[in-house]
């Protein structure tokens, strides 16, 4: 019995090694870093916010009289001053889709995986295992997905971008409030290496401002 006890344990902690040292980093998750770039650097060739693709849509849908659903399309929630606005009436379900990358005719490299969190900064102190805004129910708070995505989006801007799109569900609870989240993004290519974060990769970090707003 002691045997089987100590193999379960050391599985547990390689297992939880493994999950400590996965891409991306745990920023707002196993630890207090503020922001990607605590243990990355921002050195790729990406840094141009011009051939750069950083937006949320949102999946805009109209009811008949038979109460049949249509999918009217995606729509950008990206404002004027560069942030995004994320309206929704409590106990209202939004589908929303991220979608990074590099537009089509980028001269520069490709960039091989896109990853990204959406964090509350007044909860980055915090010893919760969420940083998400409290109230709001997230399906997918953070990803890191590969390039290759499909570019079909009903948007010019993304037709022949080398992007990743991922779609995300998002709902204000009894209990949500309006809130300012930090959306951080890394565009990268390689590998880091393992224990040594800045080595082995090259990327460029943005961060945005997302608003959460409640409709009551």
């Amino acid at each position: 019995m002691s045997r089987l006890l100590l193999i379960i344990s050391v599985s547990v902690l390689i297992l939880t090694s493994a999950l400590l040292w996965a891409y991306p980093p745990a920023v707002g998750i196993t630890s207090k870093s503020k922001n990607c770039i605590s243990c990355h650097v921002s050195n790729g060739p990406w840094q141009d916010e011009e051939n750069t693709i950083i937006d949320i849509l949102e999946l805009k849908k109209e009811k008949s009289s038979t109460w049949a659903v249509t999918n009217l399309g995606y729509v950008s929630l990206k404002q004027p001053d560069g942030t995004f606005l994320i309206s929704a009436h409590r106990g209202e379900t939004k589908e929303l889709l991220t979608v990074i990358g590099r537009r089509a005719g980028d001269t520069k490299e490709t960039p091989y995986r896109n990853g990204w969190i959406f964090v509350d900064p007044t909860r980055m102190a915090t010893n919760s295992l969420s940083k998400f805004a409290p109230g709001w129910s997230i399906d997918l708070p953070a990803s890191c997905r590969l390039v290759g995505d499909s570019d079909d989006l009903g948007h010019t801007q993304f037709l022949g971008a080398h992007i990743t799109a991922l779609p995300f569900k998002l709902r204000p609870e009894d209990g949500a409030k309006d809130a300012e989240l930090s959306w951080q993004i890394m565009l990268t290519k390689g590998e880091s290496v393992k224990g040594k974060p800045k080595e082995g990769m090259v990327g460029n970090y943005f961060e945005k401002k997302v608003i959460l707003k409640v409709v009551d």
